[in-house]
């Protein structure tokens, strides 16, 4: 039988080496709960094969949060977890972005650059004027 320290007992020592909780790990539990609330919804509704799917998508994603949490792998889930991260962030900025064209439509206009694809914003009521892109430097015109 092995001995532990005297401050140590085994069920403590479960997790040491192991990936444990992150954001990614998060959201996969979240969605699964929300998505399995939607099965029995849809369950109630139509007794059929959208709640079955949506019970089977829902214990994939708790299977896999869970087997993130317990993984010895540590650099493969920081990567996963840093992959997630961008994608969230980027997703973040994009509503952030509508926000402050939504709160600013009164005094600016926004146009989206025809060089880089970057949201340009211009004084409204100037008539037809060249905007030219800040990141990119291409120059267009445009009726404010």
């Amino acid at each position: 039988m092995k001995r532990f320290d005297s401050g140590s007992k085994p069920r403590f020592r479960f997790m040491e080496g192991r990936y444990g909780a992150d954001a990614l790990g998060r959201f996969l539990s979240v969605s699964g709960c929300v998505i399995m609330l939607l099965a029995v919804i849809f369950r109630s509704v139509w007794n059929g094969i959208l709640s079955n799917l949506f019970v089977s998508l829902a214990l994939l994603c708790l299977i896999l949060c869970y087997g993130r949490v317990l993984s010895r792998n540590i650099s493969a889930r920081q990567k996963e977890n840093d992959r997630y991260l961008q994608k969230e962030h980027a997703v973040y900025d994009w509503f952030a972005l509508k926000r402050d064209c939504f709160v600013q439509r009164r005094d600016y206009a926004f146009f989206r650059c025809p060089g880089c694809g970057r949201t340009v914003r211009v004084p409204k009521g100037k008539g037809r004027i060249r905007i030219t892109c800040r990141h990119c430097g291409f120059s267009f015109e445009k009726k404010t």
